[in-house]
């Protein structure tokens, strides 16, 4: 794989056509950004397919790519649009979880020069009633983006324990009334079981006030969403395997939309590219002694105005990426 500094590189304007284009499955956050962050790469690993935006570009460009994803209809939609590079062998799709990619097909021992993750809610996803991601009135309360998930949100909802939920709402959603939100869902609970949007965006304007909205709702339905599917650890637990599945010189590039996540992902990287990880403290080195890596991104890459303007769901999008060397 050929190394290239980002810093150094062009990155052309947001495109909209032919991966991006309106009425697509899926518009690809950060397009540009990443297509400049695996130039050189041969053989990419898209961990979370979605409807193939980001793949669909890779193969444009010559690369071979190999799509993951725990959601059967996205898969199932990826390989309809990337029918033509599949029939010719530069694509394959496989059906599991980016955080068990050998329980999904992936042989132990390939490697890529290039792995992507595109962590949360599709487009489509978010835009079908019947997936339950949205606060939109009458959606169901269900939030899996899997068939993996066993509990959708309203079984969550209507099962957990009063403090473990006042817990994930102040962890997960930076929630102040955390303790007051969660007495309150286990209150109407009591009275009737949750079961969609209306009754979660009820109880959270009971707490908030009647003043409360899209932001509140957002910011909530999301800390749900993310327990439904264990996200985090999830997303904890994959990160050293996808490292060392890069070939030397490989690129992993995660764009996130959590804090959580993030955070994850900025730690992560930061290890990795330490040539010492020892406790400060510590009189001699017992850890590795070399850095495993560098990190390219600093701080995260945002989206720019331009693309905001054509797909709003951009605007919390992160990028990191990192280099194995």
């Amino acid at each position: 794989m050929t190394r290239v500094r980002y810093s150094s590189l062009h990155v052309s304007p947001v495109r909209t056509a032919p991966s991006g284009r309106p009425g697509a499955y899926h518009v690809p956050v950060l397009l540009p950004e990443v297509e400049t962050l695996f130039v050189g790469a041969a053989n990419i690993l898209d961990c979370t397919l979605g409807g193939g935006g980001h793949a669909a570009a890779l193969l444009d460009r010559g690369m071979r790519v190999t799509g993951v994803d725990r959601d059967p209809r996205a898969l199932a939609a990826a390989r309809e649009r990337l029918a033509d590079p599949e029939r010719a062998g530069q694509f394959r799709a496989l059906l599991g979880n980016y955080a068990d990619l050998e329980g999904a097909g992936l042989a132990y021992s390939e490697l890529f020069d290039g792995i992507l993750l595109d962590l949360g809610v599709s487009s489509h996803q978010f835009d079908d009633l019947t997936r339950g991601f949205t606060f939109r009135e009458g959606a169901p309360l269900d939030m899996r983006m899997g068939t993996d998930v066993d509990l959708g949100a309203d079984e969550l909802l209507n099962t957990i324990d009063e403090v473990d939920l006042s817990a994930l709402l102040r962890a997960y959603a930076d929630e102040p009334r955390a303790a007051r939100l969660a007495r309150e869902i286990v209150r109407r609970r009591d009275r009737r079981p949750f079961a969609t949007a209306d009754d979660l965006v009820d109880a959270i304007r009971a707490v908030l006030g009647p003043r409360s909205g899209a932001p509140e709702f957002a910011r909530i339905f999301q800390a749900v969403r993310i327990a439904v599917n264990d996200e985090l650890a999830g997303l904890e637990r994959a990160l050293p395997k996808l490292r060392d599945r890069l070939t030397s010189g490989g690129v992993l590039a995660i764009i996130s939309y959590h804090s959580g996540e993030d955070r994850l992902v900025k730690n992560a990287f930061r290890d990795w590219s330490a040539a010492c990880i020892c406790p400060p403290k510590q009189m001699m080195c017992t850890c590795r002694g070399e850095p495993l890596g560098e990190t390219l991104t600093k701080k995260p890459i945002n989206a720019t105005d331009a693309e905001i303007d054509v797909n709003s769901r951009a605007r919390s999008a992160r990028l990191r990426a990192w280099r194995r060397v």
